[in-house]
């Protein structure tokens, strides 16, 4: 005998009207009848600082790096700063949680935490934002609600998930924004979290920033769907399918997913397409992709450029814009003077900020 279709009428499954409204529900329309955020000039310039000061930064990063001043792994951000300033403009500072992989100086730049802290941090220096214990890869700032900086592929995202769930506990208002990239995409625990974030509604916008390449695979070569911003349908998570070399646009998109869940609605996920001028880490020789590649991307979509070019067109100089990358590159000078001249943590350090604080 052939078994009793399950009912669809039950208390605890959607109804047929549900269904109906979810199918036609698209954040992805909203998002394509406004592409690009109308900012001001001057919100236009404070983008622009915040990219430049991201660039720049990593830029000294890859020669202390070079020069030994900076131990174990090193995931510079050059070429994906549009994606941290558009998103993080857009979040309430002070109530708001990120978290992130480890490649998490530019996230946390955008933020507006002291460039002198992040690199005394870098270097493994006393006056680092994790008292130089954490390094490159694992930093972290209640203060700020900055959850990290995690060395496991896609942990950061189940974590991302209980930061969600505590606001939702609160009832602060409050949301949280995890990162991951396309190579964490592809983890267990990344879809347990889409299970449990959309049955129980939490307030949590999931950003996969699609450098194209993960550790070194093309997405190609290791993704059956590679449309990332579609992975989210089986879990009724609405996606949003975003350019992330240009900030206004990401800006943009953010205004539309954050006032989604703030409603209530539960979590959206996002994919940032977008492209790190870098290998991997400071280790990866990047033979992967060709030169030409790298330099056409550079060349044509640099969000950077791109966004200088539209305030060259709003009436601002070329003089301007200099100044602007002169003082930034002085800022950025004196946070590695800062960190070079710092002292390394004390050795009683070593038991501080551990579970087992007695032997």
């Amino acid at each position: 005998m052939a078994k009793a279709a399950r009912s669809k009428t039950t208390d605890s499954a959607p109804s047929a009207r549900d269904q109906h409204d979810f199918a036609l529900h698209s954040l992805q329309e909203s998002h394509e009848k406004a592409l690009r955020y109308d900012a001001s000039t001057e919100q236009m310039l404070d983008f622009y600082e915040q990219m430049l000061l991201i660039r720049r930064f990593e830029e000294r990063a890859g020669q202390l790096y070079g020069l030994g001043l900076i131990g174990g792994f090193c995931h510079l951000y050059i070429g994906q700063e549009a994606v941290a300033v558009g998103l993080q403009s857009a979040l309430k500072e002070g109530l708001d949680s990120v978290i992130t992989g480890y490649r998490d100086h530019g996230h946390m730049l955008a933020y507006g935490i002291d460039p002198k802290v992040i690199m005394a941090e870098l270097t493994g220096r006393q006056a680092g934002i994790s008292k130089g214990k954490g390094g490159s890869m694992h930093m972290f700032s209640t203060e700020h609600r900055f959850y990290g900086g995690h060395g496991i592929v896609g942990a950061q995202v189940a974590l991302g998930g209980g930061l969600a769930l505590a606001h939702q506990y609160r009832e602060d208002g409050g949301l949280c924004l995890a990162y991951f990239g396309d190579g964490a995409a592809n983890q267990g625990q990344v879809y347990e979290t889409f299970n449990m974030a959309s049955l129980w509604k939490l307030p949590i916008v999931f950003v996969i920033e699609n450098n194209q390449y993960a550790m070194g695979t093309a997405v190609s070569r290791s993704s059956a769907e590679t449309e990332f911003y579609r992975r989210g349908t089986a879990f009724r998570i609405p996606g949003m399918d975003v350019n992330g070399m240009d900030v206004l646009e990401v800006r943009q998109a953010a205004e539309i997913a954050f006032a989604h869940v703030r409603g209530g609605n539960g979590p959206v996920l996002m994919e940032l397409g977008t492209y790190r001028y870098r290998g991997h880490s400071m280790s990866d020789p990047a033979k992967y992709r060709t030169r030409e590649e790298v330099q056409d991307m550079r060349e044509h979509r640099d969000p950077i450029e791109g966004l200088k070019k539209t305030l060259l067109e709003r009436g601002k100089s070329e003089d301007e814009l200099k100044d602007i990358d002169k003082r930034i590159r002085a800022t950025v000078s004196e946070a590695a003077d800062f960190a070079e001249s710092s002292p390394e943590p004390d050795p009683r350090e070593l038991y501080t900020d551990i579970l087992v604080e007695s032997y």
